[in-house]
């Protein structure tokens, strides 16, 4: 019987308590993926946001119906025009209908006291994403206004500025935190795993005095590292599906901002991530204990 549970205890080449390795590597996969849904979610709000950027072009007052039919065949043959199904974005709001939205949205009619309508005609124009920089707004803005009939146009210029500048600043931040917590990781995965290869190396010793090369001595914690890298993956990307179920029972219309094939590709990457961190952080830890001389062991 003493054999028997001395043999049990006998070290297996490549085994160590990997418990704490798998956790490590999941709960770094699980941040960074969290991290890769925030961005794909904000690209995808940025996007639906951008494609609803309009400008407002009001008209001069008495213009015939003959300019403003001009005037909405001008603007629909300009590059800058959004097209959907072929067909340009762009409607016409004639000052009656403005009138009626307003009263409706603040309940207040004010031409009671004001003893007419002081708005305007306008086209609703919606502008290409490709023309959204703020100086490109501004040339379009300064190339309508000389158009016969127009009396100005208007667009929500803080909102642009404010959705290029963000998301800029937002993709700088999550790139620049991404690649810090990864540099922490690798660092705390392969102090892990150098600790759980310590007790493995006067085994790793024993191998190499009886002839085994570095190729068979290495194949087994590698092998072991990549499936738990695998693991890892497999459970962060788990806990991540989980979370986003979570989220789109709690927050409505969620669902619309996300994009199953990238979000599977995040998955991907995370599984594919994991491996590598596993493989490389046990390939230079079990490297170091290769070169050590015999009294640096002790």
């Amino acid at each position: 019987m003493e054999k028997e549970s001395v043999s049990r205890k006998k070290k297996k080449l490549g085994s160590y308590p990997y418990i704490s390795v798998i956790f490590s590597i999941t709960l770094a996969l699980f941040v960074i993926g969290l991290f890769g849904l925030l961005l794909l979610h904000t690209t995808k709000l940025t996007q639906l946001i951008r494609e609803n950027i309009e400008i407002q072009v009001y008209l001069d007052k008495g213009i015939t119906d003959n300019q403003r039919i001009q005037i909405q065949k001008t603007l629909s043959s300009k590059d800058y025009a959004a097209e959907k199904n072929d067909e340009v974005q762009i409607s016409y709001v004639s000052k009656e209908e403005a009138a009626k939205e307003f009263i409706e949205e603040t309940g207040e009619d004010f031409t009671n006291f004001l003893g007419e309508n002081p708005l305007r005609d306008a086209y609703v124009l919606r502008i290409a994403p490709e023309f959204h920089d703020s100086d490109k707004l501004q040339g379009i803005k300064d190339e309508i206004e000389k158009i016969n009939g127009v009396f100005e146009v208007v667009y929500v210029e803080s909102l642009v500025d404010s959705i290029n500048d963000n998301m800029a600043k937002l993709s700088v931040f999550l790139l620049g935190f991404a690649a810090i917590l990864l540099i922490a990781v690798v660092i705390l995965i392969n102090n892990t795993i150098k600790l759980a290869l310590f007790s493995q190396r006067f085994l790793i010793r024993s191998m190499q005095l009886v002839g085994a090369k570095a190729s068979f001595i290495q194949k087994p914690f590698l092998y072991r590292a990549s499936m738990h890298g695998a693991l890892a993956g497999v459970l962060a990307s788990a806990g991540l599906y989980a979370l986003m179920n979570f989220a789109n029972k709690k927050i409505e219309d969620l669902e619309s901002l996300q994009d199953t094939d990238k979000i599977l590709i995040l998955f991907a990457a995370l599984l594919v991530l994991g491996i590598l961190i596993g493989f490389s952080s046990t390939f230079r830890a079990i490297n170091k204990y290769l070169k050590l001389s015999l009294d640096e062991l002790y």
